[in-house]
């Protein structure tokens, strides 16, 4: 399943041509901006929010401490589940 925003970019011949050879993949498009409905925008602001009282040094430590609080919430089903509700869109309770 593909929650797909609808931006531009996903017009490119390098897409359309992913899409057609994955038939088994379902694509469920977004109007083009509406962040209320993807739940990967909570996904960003739960990793912002872990960074919020942070001073890396410099852009690598920075990277790092991304990446750490990306697989924080990877490996949370219910950090995730939070990130699916907390959108607009009819998701069923688990």
């Amino acid at each position: 399943m593909l929650l797909w925003d609808g931006g531009t970019i996903h017009t490119r011949v390098i897409v359309q041509n992913f899409l057609r050879k994955r038939t088994r993949l379902h694509v469920y498009r977004f109007p083009s901006y509406a962040p209320e409905l993807n739940p990967d925008e909570f996904v960003w602001t739960k990793a912002k929010h872990a960074l919020s009282n942070g001073a890396p040094h410099d852009i690598p430590q920075l990277g790092t401490q991304l990446r750490r609080s990306i697989h924080r919430i990877r490996g949370s089903q219910p950090l995730l589940w939070s990130c699916i509700h907390a959108s607009d869109l009819p998701w069923p309770r688990a």
